[in-house]
Protein backbone atom coordinates (compact mmCIF):
# COMPACT_ATOMS: atom_id res chain seq x y z
CA UNK A 1 0.00 0.00 0.00
CA UNK A 2 1.10 3.07 -0.87
CA UNK A 3 2.23 6.05 1.95
CA UNK A 4 0.23 8.71 2.11
CA UNK A 5 2.51 11.71 1.28
CA UNK A 6 2.43 14.48 4.43
CA UNK A 7 4.20 16.28 6.98
CA UNK A 8 4.88 13.64 10.03
CA UNK A 9 2.90 15.23 12.63
CA UNK A 10 3.94 15.17 16.49
CA UNK A 11 1.75 14.53 19.21
CA UNK A 12 1.50 14.76 22.98
CA UNK A 13 -0.74 11.44 23.26
CA UNK A 14 -2.22 8.99 20.76
CA UNK A 15 -5.30 7.76 21.57
CA UNK A 16 -6.39 4.44 19.65
CA UNK A 17 -10.26 3.71 20.04
CA UNK A 18 -12.99 6.28 20.02
CA UNK A 19 -15.41 4.04 22.14
CA UNK A 20 -16.55 4.47 25.82
CA UNK A 21 -12.68 4.19 27.09
CA UNK A 22 -10.96 6.36 23.89
CA UNK A 23 -13.79 9.30 24.56
CA UNK A 24 -13.49 8.93 28.40
CA UNK A 25 -9.50 9.48 27.69
CA UNK A 26 -9.92 12.24 25.53
CA UNK A 27 -12.38 14.31 28.14
CA UNK A 28 -9.58 13.53 31.14
CA UNK A 29 -6.88 15.25 29.00
CA UNK A 30 -8.75 18.01 28.13
CA UNK A 31 -9.92 18.70 31.66
CA UNK A 32 -7.13 17.75 33.35
CA UNK A 33 -3.81 18.21 30.87
CA UNK A 34 -5.37 21.00 28.62
CA UNK A 35 -1.83 21.97 27.28
CA UNK A 36 -1.40 18.44 25.62
CA UNK A 37 -1.69 18.01 21.87
CA UNK A 38 -3.47 15.00 21.44
CA UNK A 39 -6.10 13.10 18.78
CA UNK A 40 -7.76 9.63 18.43
CA UNK A 41 -7.45 7.20 15.75
CA UNK A 42 -10.67 5.03 15.18
CA UNK A 43 -10.76 2.15 12.39
CA UNK A 44 -14.72 2.56 12.09
CA UNK A 45 -16.41 5.48 10.67
CA UNK A 46 -18.41 6.31 13.92
CA UNK A 47 -17.87 6.55 17.54
CA UNK A 48 -18.91 4.42 19.86
CA UNK A 49 -17.15 1.60 19.81
CA UNK A 50 -19.22 -1.12 20.67
CA UNK A 51 -22.52 -0.03 21.35
CA UNK A 52 -21.85 1.80 17.74
CA UNK A 53 -20.62 -2.32 16.30
CA UNK A 54 -23.48 -4.19 18.17
CA UNK A 55 -27.21 -3.57 16.61
CA UNK A 56 -28.75 -6.80 17.48
CA UNK A 57 -32.38 -6.18 18.78
CA UNK A 58 -32.71 -4.75 22.48
CA UNK A 59 -29.04 -4.26 22.91
CA UNK A 60 -28.03 -2.46 26.50
CA UNK A 61 -25.89 -2.34 28.92
CA UNK A 62 -25.92 -4.65 32.02
CA UNK A 63 -24.51 -2.55 34.41
CA UNK A 64 -26.21 1.15 35.22
CA UNK A 65 -24.96 4.31 33.88
CA UNK A 66 -24.23 5.77 36.95
CA UNK A 67 -21.52 3.78 36.86
CA UNK A 68 -20.87 2.71 33.74
CA UNK A 69 -21.14 6.69 32.60
CA UNK A 70 -18.53 8.97 33.35
CA UNK A 71 -18.20 10.26 37.26
CA UNK A 72 -17.63 13.86 35.26
CA UNK A 73 -21.28 14.01 33.40
CA UNK A 74 -24.24 13.11 34.70
CA UNK A 75 -26.71 10.41 33.90
CA UNK A 76 -30.46 12.01 33.57
CA UNK A 77 -32.37 9.46 31.81
CA UNK A 78 -34.80 7.40 34.25
CA UNK A 79 -33.39 4.58 32.55
CA UNK A 80 -30.53 2.96 34.95
CA UNK A 81 -30.04 0.50 32.72
CA UNK A 82 -29.82 2.15 28.92
CA UNK A 83 -30.33 0.79 24.78
CA UNK A 84 -27.47 1.40 23.09
CA UNK A 85 -29.32 4.57 21.43
CA UNK A 86 -29.38 6.33 24.84
CA UNK A 87 -26.01 5.49 25.70
CA UNK A 88 -24.46 6.42 22.46
CA UNK A 89 -26.40 9.85 22.68
CA UNK A 90 -24.29 10.14 25.68
CA UNK A 91 -21.17 9.75 24.42
CA UNK A 92 -21.46 12.08 21.40
CA UNK A 93 -22.52 14.86 23.87
CA UNK A 94 -19.75 13.84 26.32
CA UNK A 95 -17.60 14.62 23.34
CA UNK A 96 -19.17 17.28 21.88
CA UNK A 97 -18.79 18.84 25.21
CA UNK A 98 -15.35 18.46 25.79
CA UNK A 99 -14.30 19.45 22.22
CA UNK A 100 -13.21 15.66 21.24
CA UNK A 101 -15.33 15.25 18.69
CA UNK A 102 -12.94 17.26 15.95
CA UNK A 103 -10.05 15.45 16.63
CA UNK A 104 -11.53 12.10 16.18
CA UNK A 105 -9.55 10.37 13.05
CA UNK A 106 -12.13 8.22 11.27
CA UNK A 107 -11.48 5.19 9.26
CA UNK A 108 -8.18 5.40 10.50
CA UNK A 109 -6.93 1.82 11.37
CA UNK A 110 -3.70 1.32 13.18
CA UNK A 111 -0.99 -1.24 11.86
CA UNK A 112 2.06 -0.83 14.04
CA UNK A 113 3.86 1.08 16.50
CA UNK A 114 7.55 1.11 16.99
CA UNK A 115 9.05 3.08 19.73
CA UNK A 116 12.46 4.82 19.44
CA UNK A 117 14.58 5.33 22.44
CA UNK A 118 16.98 7.19 20.51
CA UNK A 119 14.46 9.77 19.97
CA UNK A 120 11.72 8.77 22.86
CA UNK A 121 9.40 8.49 20.57
CA UNK A 122 6.10 6.42 18.86
CA UNK A 123 6.04 6.40 15.47
CA UNK A 124 2.87 5.02 14.39
CA UNK A 125 1.61 3.29 10.82
CA UNK A 126 -1.99 3.89 9.92
CA UNK A 127 -4.49 2.10 7.37
CA UNK A 128 -7.32 4.44 5.44
CA UNK A 129 -10.08 2.65 5.97
CA UNK A 130 -11.50 4.28 2.90
CA UNK A 131 -8.83 3.88 -0.21
CA UNK A 132 -6.36 1.86 1.75
CA UNK A 133 -3.67 4.30 1.97
CA UNK A 134 -1.10 4.73 4.64
CA UNK A 135 0.36 7.36 6.82
CA UNK A 136 2.76 8.03 9.62
CA UNK A 137 2.48 9.86 12.88
CA UNK A 138 4.59 9.86 15.79
CA UNK A 139 3.28 10.42 19.73
CA UNK A 140 5.10 10.65 23.07
CA UNK A 141 2.54 8.45 24.94
CA UNK A 142 0.35 5.66 22.97
CA UNK A 143 -2.63 4.97 24.93
CA UNK A 144 -4.53 1.81 23.66
CA UNK A 145 -8.55 2.71 24.65
CA UNK A 146 -9.42 -0.51 21.78
CA UNK A 147 -11.13 -2.94 24.53
CA UNK A 148 -10.78 -6.39 24.59
CA UNK A 149 -12.94 -7.13 21.49
CA UNK A 150 -12.32 -8.51 18.06
CA UNK A 151 -14.38 -6.57 16.19
CA UNK A 152 -13.72 -8.27 13.20
CA UNK A 153 -14.75 -11.83 14.01
CA UNK A 154 -17.50 -13.61 16.88
CA UNK A 155 -16.96 -16.57 18.25
CA UNK A 156 -18.94 -18.94 15.63
CA UNK A 157 -18.49 -22.70 16.39
CA UNK A 158 -19.20 -24.60 13.75
CA UNK A 159 -22.58 -26.79 13.71
CA UNK A 160 -23.01 -30.78 12.55
CA UNK A 161 -25.45 -30.17 9.44
CA UNK A 162 -25.19 -26.43 9.53
CA UNK A 163 -25.39 -26.40 5.79
CA UNK A 164 -28.33 -28.43 5.54
CA UNK A 165 -30.53 -25.73 7.57
CA UNK A 166 -32.95 -24.28 5.23
CA UNK A 167 -32.81 -20.44 6.83
CA UNK A 168 -29.96 -18.22 7.93
CA UNK A 169 -27.64 -18.43 10.88
CA UNK A 170 -27.21 -14.98 11.91
CA UNK A 171 -24.63 -13.88 14.77
CA UNK A 172 -25.13 -11.18 17.17
CA UNK A 173 -22.16 -9.32 16.08
CA UNK A 174 -23.20 -9.14 12.63
CA UNK A 175 -26.83 -8.32 12.38
CA UNK A 176 -28.68 -7.85 9.18
CA UNK A 177 -30.01 -4.25 9.25
CA UNK A 178 -32.86 -5.27 6.85
CA UNK A 179 -33.83 -8.19 9.39
CA UNK A 180 -37.62 -8.78 10.06
CA UNK A 181 -38.51 -11.33 13.05
CA UNK A 182 -42.59 -10.90 12.32
CA UNK A 183 -44.03 -14.49 12.28
CA UNK A 184 -40.73 -16.29 12.42
CA UNK A 185 -40.04 -19.05 14.71
CA UNK A 186 -35.87 -18.40 16.02
CA UNK A 187 -33.78 -20.68 17.85
CA UNK A 188 -30.88 -18.51 19.94
CA UNK A 189 -27.99 -20.88 20.70
CA UNK A 190 -26.03 -19.25 23.78
CA UNK A 191 -27.02 -18.69 27.00
CA UNK A 192 -24.77 -14.97 28.15
CA UNK A 193 -26.11 -11.74 28.32
CA UNK A 194 -26.80 -11.32 24.37
CA UNK A 195 -28.96 -14.78 24.10
CA UNK A 196 -30.73 -13.21 27.47
CA UNK A 197 -31.37 -9.66 25.68
CA UNK A 198 -32.26 -10.85 22.32
CA UNK A 199 -34.91 -13.34 23.10
CA UNK A 200 -37.47 -10.85 25.18
CA UNK A 201 -36.46 -8.18 21.98
CA UNK A 202 -36.94 -10.87 19.01
CA UNK A 203 -40.41 -12.31 21.23
CA UNK A 204 -42.24 -9.04 20.89
CA UNK A 205 -43.03 -9.56 17.61
CA UNK A 206 -41.83 -13.13 16.38
CA UNK A 207 -44.03 -16.65 15.99
CA UNK A 208 -42.23 -18.05 19.26
CA UNK A 209 -38.42 -17.53 19.86
CA UNK A 210 -36.78 -20.46 22.11
CA UNK A 211 -33.38 -19.75 23.56
CA UNK A 212 -30.88 -23.27 23.36
CA UNK A 213 -28.34 -23.42 26.27
CA UNK A 214 -25.84 -26.09 26.53
CA UNK A 215 -25.86 -25.09 30.65
CA UNK A 216 -27.89 -22.03 32.20
CA UNK A 217 -26.34 -18.89 33.49
CA UNK A 218 -27.34 -16.85 36.15
CA UNK A 219 -30.28 -14.44 35.25
CA UNK A 220 -31.33 -12.29 38.05
CA UNK A 221 -34.33 -9.42 37.11
CA UNK A 222 -33.69 -6.19 38.26
CA UNK A 223 -35.89 -2.86 38.01
CA UNK A 224 -34.86 -0.82 34.57
CA UNK A 225 -35.13 2.23 36.59
CA UNK A 226 -33.46 3.07 39.41
CA UNK A 227 -36.05 5.02 42.00
CA UNK A 228 -33.79 6.55 44.71
CA UNK A 229 -31.44 7.71 42.16
CA UNK A 230 -34.44 9.44 40.44
CA UNK A 231 -35.22 11.00 43.77
CA UNK A 232 -31.94 12.04 43.88
CA UNK A 233 -32.01 13.89 40.56
CA UNK A 234 -36.12 15.70 41.26
CA UNK A 235 -33.91 17.37 44.59
CA UNK A 236 -31.04 17.77 44.02
CA UNK A 237 -28.64 19.16 41.08
CA UNK A 238 -27.25 17.32 38.02
CA UNK A 239 -23.69 16.87 39.39
CA UNK A 240 -24.42 15.99 43.16
CA UNK A 241 -27.41 13.70 42.28
CA UNK A 242 -25.44 11.67 39.53
CA UNK A 243 -22.70 11.53 42.38
CA UNK A 244 -24.95 10.32 45.30
CA UNK A 245 -26.35 7.87 42.81
CA UNK A 246 -22.50 6.87 41.92
CA UNK A 247 -21.81 6.00 45.24
CA UNK A 248 -24.72 4.20 46.19
CA UNK A 249 -24.25 1.87 43.16
CA UNK A 250 -20.86 1.08 43.40
CA UNK A 251 -21.31 -0.06 46.65
CA UNK A 252 -24.47 -2.45 46.33
CA UNK A 253 -22.29 -3.83 43.26
CA UNK A 254 -19.32 -4.34 45.68
CA UNK A 255 -21.88 -5.57 48.28
CA UNK A 256 -23.19 -8.24 45.28
CA UNK A 257 -19.80 -9.22 44.36
CA UNK A 258 -18.99 -10.09 48.04
CA UNK A 259 -22.09 -11.97 48.36
CA UNK A 260 -21.94 -13.89 45.71
CA UNK A 261 -18.05 -15.12 46.52
CA UNK A 262 -17.97 -15.45 50.38
CA UNK A 263 -21.44 -17.36 50.54
CA UNK A 264 -22.09 -18.88 47.42
CA UNK A 265 -24.66 -20.97 48.45
CA UNK A 266 -26.70 -18.53 50.03
CA UNK A 267 -26.38 -16.31 46.61
CA UNK A 268 -27.55 -19.13 44.93
CA UNK A 269 -30.61 -19.49 47.13
CA UNK A 270 -31.56 -15.53 46.54
CA UNK A 271 -31.48 -15.85 42.81
CA UNK A 272 -33.08 -19.14 42.55
CA UNK A 273 -35.97 -17.55 44.84
CA UNK A 274 -35.71 -14.38 42.67
CA UNK A 275 -36.51 -16.35 39.01
CA UNK A 276 -39.30 -19.02 40.97
CA UNK A 277 -41.17 -15.81 41.52
CA UNK A 278 -40.23 -14.32 37.86
CA UNK A 279 -41.62 -17.64 36.46
CA UNK A 280 -44.55 -19.05 35.83
CA UNK A 281 -46.13 -22.06 38.54
CA UNK A 282 -44.01 -25.13 38.34
CA UNK A 283 -41.64 -24.03 36.37
CA UNK A 284 -38.32 -26.35 36.50
CA UNK A 285 -36.00 -23.87 37.58
CA UNK A 286 -33.18 -26.31 38.39
CA UNK A 287 -33.57 -27.57 35.10
CA UNK A 288 -33.01 -24.09 32.97
CA UNK A 289 -31.41 -21.59 35.61
CA UNK A 290 -29.44 -23.65 38.15
CA UNK A 291 -25.86 -23.36 37.19
CA UNK A 292 -22.77 -25.80 37.80
CA UNK A 293 -20.47 -23.29 39.29
CA UNK A 294 -20.88 -20.56 41.40
CA UNK A 295 -22.43 -17.51 41.16
CA UNK A 296 -20.16 -14.41 40.29
CA UNK A 297 -17.60 -17.02 38.63
CA UNK A 298 -19.02 -15.82 35.41
CA UNK A 299 -20.76 -12.56 35.02
CA UNK A 300 -24.51 -12.06 36.05
CA UNK A 301 -27.10 -11.77 33.26
CA UNK A 302 -29.30 -8.55 34.67
CA UNK A 303 -32.82 -8.52 33.23
CA UNK A 304 -34.26 -5.33 33.29
CA UNK A 305 -38.11 -5.38 34.39
CA UNK A 306 -37.98 -8.99 33.95
CA UNK A 307 -38.35 -9.09 30.47
CA UNK A 308 -37.16 -12.34 29.87
CA UNK A 309 -38.98 -13.98 32.43
CA UNK A 310 -42.49 -11.93 30.94
CA UNK A 311 -41.71 -13.37 27.66
CA UNK A 312 -41.28 -17.17 29.27
CA UNK A 313 -44.50 -16.22 31.07
CA UNK A 314 -46.65 -14.78 28.46
CA UNK A 315 -45.82 -18.20 26.39
CA UNK A 316 -43.46 -16.21 23.58
CA UNK A 317 -40.57 -17.54 24.58
CA UNK A 318 -38.96 -21.19 25.99
CA UNK A 319 -35.83 -22.28 27.18
CA UNK A 320 -34.38 -25.92 26.09
CA UNK A 321 -31.31 -27.21 28.14
CA UNK A 322 -28.93 -29.56 27.12
CA UNK A 323 -26.26 -31.00 24.51
CA UNK A 324 -26.89 -29.92 20.89
CA UNK A 325 -26.67 -32.59 18.55
CA UNK A 326 -26.88 -30.84 15.19
CA UNK A 327 -28.38 -28.66 13.15
CA UNK A 328 -31.57 -30.10 10.81
CA UNK A 329 -33.09 -28.80 7.58
CA UNK A 330 -35.92 -27.69 9.63
CA UNK A 331 -34.48 -26.48 12.97
CA UNK A 332 -32.38 -28.10 15.83
CA UNK A 333 -31.75 -31.66 17.38
CA UNK A 334 -30.65 -32.13 20.78
CA UNK A 335 -28.39 -34.87 22.31
CA UNK A 336 -31.67 -36.10 23.87
CA UNK A 337 -34.22 -36.43 20.64
CA UNK A 338 -35.94 -33.44 21.19
CA UNK A 339 -36.52 -31.61 17.56
CA UNK A 340 -36.84 -27.74 17.67
CA UNK A 341 -38.35 -26.27 14.87
CA UNK A 342 -37.37 -23.00 13.67
CA UNK A 343 -37.06 -20.94 10.50
CA UNK A 344 -34.18 -18.43 11.70
CA UNK A 345 -31.05 -19.62 13.77
CA UNK A 346 -28.96 -16.70 16.26
CA UNK A 347 -25.78 -17.49 17.00
CA UNK A 348 -25.31 -16.37 20.09
CA UNK A 349 -22.24 -18.18 21.00
CA UNK A 350 -19.72 -15.57 21.94
CA UNK A 351 -17.05 -13.01 21.20
CA UNK A 352 -13.40 -13.09 20.96
CA UNK A 353 -10.72 -11.49 22.62
CA UNK A 354 -8.15 -8.75 20.68
CA UNK A 355 -5.95 -7.08 22.49
CA UNK A 356 -5.26 -3.18 20.64
CA UNK A 357 -6.97 -4.18 18.13
CA UNK A 358 -4.87 -6.23 16.60
CA UNK A 359 -2.11 -3.87 16.16
CA UNK A 360 1.91 -4.90 16.53
CA UNK A 361 3.93 -3.08 18.93
CA UNK A 362 8.28 -3.22 19.02
CA UNK A 363 10.48 -1.36 21.25
CA UNK A 364 13.67 -0.24 19.27
CA UNK A 365 12.88 -2.87 16.80
CA UNK A 366 12.08 -6.37 19.46
CA UNK A 367 8.48 -7.05 19.25
CA UNK A 368 6.24 -6.81 21.86
CA UNK A 369 4.71 -10.29 23.08
CA UNK A 370 2.15 -9.12 25.06
CA UNK A 371 1.51 -12.48 27.22
CA UNK A 372 5.29 -12.18 28.22
CA UNK A 373 4.73 -9.07 30.17
CA UNK A 374 3.19 -8.34 33.23
CA UNK A 375 1.20 -5.44 33.98
CA UNK A 376 2.17 -2.41 36.37
CA UNK A 377 -1.23 -0.99 37.91
CA UNK A 378 -3.54 -2.65 35.64
CA UNK A 379 -2.36 -0.04 32.82
CA UNK A 380 0.98 -0.55 31.64
CA UNK A 381 3.50 -3.19 30.30
CA UNK A 382 6.80 -4.33 32.02
CA UNK A 383 9.59 -3.04 29.24
CA UNK A 384 7.38 -0.79 27.44
CA UNK A 385 8.27 2.71 27.57
CA UNK A 386 5.47 5.54 27.55
CA UNK A 387 2.24 3.24 26.60
CA UNK A 388 -0.64 3.36 28.73
CA UNK A 389 -3.94 0.63 27.86
CA UNK A 390 -7.52 0.82 29.66
CA UNK A 391 -9.36 -2.36 30.69
CA UNK A 392 -12.12 -2.06 32.86
CA UNK A 393 -13.70 -4.47 35.80
CA UNK A 394 -15.36 -7.58 34.87
CA UNK A 395 -17.09 -7.56 38.55
CA UNK A 396 -18.46 -4.11 37.82
CA UNK A 397 -19.10 -1.40 35.65
CA UNK A 398 -16.35 -1.28 33.23
CA UNK A 399 -15.76 2.52 33.20
CA UNK A 400 -15.58 2.60 36.81
CA UNK A 401 -12.07 1.07 36.19
CA UNK A 402 -11.29 2.77 33.43
CA UNK A 403 -11.66 6.21 34.50
CA UNK A 404 -9.72 5.76 37.86
CA UNK A 405 -6.79 4.71 34.97
CA UNK A 406 -7.56 7.58 32.94
CA UNK A 407 -7.21 10.07 35.63
CA UNK A 408 -3.83 8.57 37.11
CA UNK A 409 -2.54 8.55 33.69
CA UNK A 410 -2.84 12.65 33.85
CA UNK A 411 -1.49 12.68 37.29
CA UNK A 412 1.43 10.64 35.38
CA UNK A 413 2.06 13.38 32.70
CA UNK A 414 1.86 15.97 35.11
CA UNK A 415 4.55 14.59 37.37
CA UNK A 416 6.98 14.10 34.40
CA UNK A 417 6.08 17.71 32.90
CA UNK A 418 6.99 18.42 36.94
CA UNK A 419 10.23 16.55 36.98
CA UNK A 420 11.27 17.10 33.54
CA UNK A 421 10.94 13.20 32.25
CA UNK A 422 9.72 12.42 28.99
CA UNK A 423 9.92 8.47 29.15
CA UNK A 424 8.66 6.05 32.00
CA UNK A 425 8.68 2.59 31.29
CA UNK A 426 7.64 0.11 34.07
CA UNK A 427 10.47 -2.13 35.28
CA UNK A 428 10.02 -5.98 36.01
CA UNK A 429 11.37 -6.79 39.32
CA UNK A 430 14.31 -9.27 39.67
CA UNK A 431 14.25 -12.77 40.74
CA UNK A 432 11.23 -14.77 40.71
CA UNK A 433 7.43 -13.74 40.66
CA UNK A 434 4.61 -15.99 40.41
CA UNK A 435 2.21 -14.75 38.14
CA UNK A 436 -1.11 -15.75 37.38
CA UNK A 437 -3.79 -14.77 34.38
CA UNK A 438 -4.66 -11.31 33.77
CA UNK A 439 -8.38 -12.01 34.24
CA UNK A 440 -9.72 -14.16 37.14
CA UNK A 441 -12.91 -14.62 35.37
CA UNK A 442 -14.37 -17.93 34.11
CA UNK A 443 -16.07 -17.00 31.00
CA UNK A 444 -15.91 -18.79 27.76
CA UNK A 445 -14.14 -16.10 26.18
CA UNK A 446 -11.68 -15.00 28.66
CA UNK A 447 -10.91 -18.92 28.66
CA UNK A 448 -10.31 -18.85 25.42
CA UNK A 449 -8.07 -15.72 25.33
CA UNK A 450 -5.81 -16.05 28.45
CA UNK A 451 -2.48 -17.66 26.75
CA UNK A 452 -2.63 -14.31 24.40
CA UNK A 453 -3.23 -11.82 27.06
CA UNK A 454 -0.65 -9.96 29.72
CA UNK A 455 -0.31 -11.46 32.59
CA UNK A 456 0.06 -10.38 36.63
CA UNK A 457 1.89 -10.60 39.38
CA UNK A 458 1.34 -11.95 42.93
CA UNK A 459 1.78 -8.20 44.69
CA UNK A 460 1.37 -4.62 44.16
CA UNK A 461 1.96 -2.86 41.81
CA UNK A 462 1.91 -5.68 39.52
CA UNK A 463 -1.54 -6.96 40.36
CA UNK A 464 -4.89 -6.18 38.33
CA UNK A 465 -6.90 -5.46 40.92
CA UNK A 466 -10.95 -5.26 40.77
CA UNK A 467 -12.04 -3.47 43.47
CA UNK A 468 -12.91 0.03 43.48
CA UNK A 469 -11.97 1.07 46.41
CA UNK A 470 -8.84 -0.27 46.51
CA UNK A 471 -8.41 1.65 43.33
CA UNK A 472 -9.54 4.64 44.28
CA UNK A 473 -6.99 5.02 46.92
CA UNK A 474 -3.93 3.63 44.54
CA UNK A 475 -4.87 5.60 41.61
CA UNK A 476 -6.75 8.33 42.73
CA UNK A 477 -4.90 9.08 46.24
CA UNK A 478 -1.24 7.24 45.92
CA UNK A 479 1.90 8.68 44.84
CA UNK A 480 2.09 8.29 41.00
CA UNK A 481 6.21 7.69 41.60
CA UNK A 482 6.83 3.89 42.02
CA UNK A 483 10.17 2.26 42.37
CA UNK A 484 9.22 0.13 39.83
CA UNK A 485 8.96 3.12 37.36
CA UNK A 486 12.02 4.42 35.17
CA UNK A 487 12.13 7.86 34.41
CA UNK A 488 14.36 9.03 32.39
CA UNK A 489 14.69 12.80 30.31
CA UNK A 490 14.16 13.36 26.64
CA UNK A 491 17.39 12.32 24.32
CA UNK A 492 19.27 15.33 23.21
CA UNK A 493 21.40 16.65 20.95
CA UNK A 494 23.08 15.28 17.43
CA UNK A 495 24.00 11.62 19.01
CA UNK A 496 21.22 10.66 20.76
CA UNK A 497 20.82 7.82 18.39
CA UNK A 498 24.25 6.61 19.44
CA UNK A 499 24.57 7.03 22.84
CA UNK A 500 20.95 5.39 23.54
CA UNK A 501 22.55 2.52 21.56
Amino acid sequence: MSIATQPVETLDVLIVGAGLSGIGAACWLTREAPSKAWAIVEAREALGGTWDLFRYPGVRSDSDLYTFGYDFKPWTSPNAIAGAEEILAYLREAADEHGVTPKIRFRRRLLRADWSSAEALWTVRLRHEEDGSESVLRARWLFGATGYYDYAEGHRPAFPGEADFAGPILHPQFWPEAFDAAGKRIAVIGSGATAVTLVPALAETAAHVVQVQRTPTYVLPMPSGDPLANLFRRLLPAKTAHALARRKNIARQRWVWLLCQKYPQTARRIIRWANRKSLPAGYDVDRHFNPPYGPWDQRLCAVPDGDFFEAIKAGRASVVTGALERITPAGLRMADGTEIEADVIVAATGLKLKLFGGAVLSVDGAPVDPAQRLVFKGMMLDGVPNFCFAVGYTNASWTLKVGLLCEHFCRLLAHMDATGAAVCTPVRPEGEIDTRPLLDFKAGYVLRALDALPRQGDRAPWEMTFNYHADEKLLRRGPVDDPALRFEPAPAGPRAEERAA
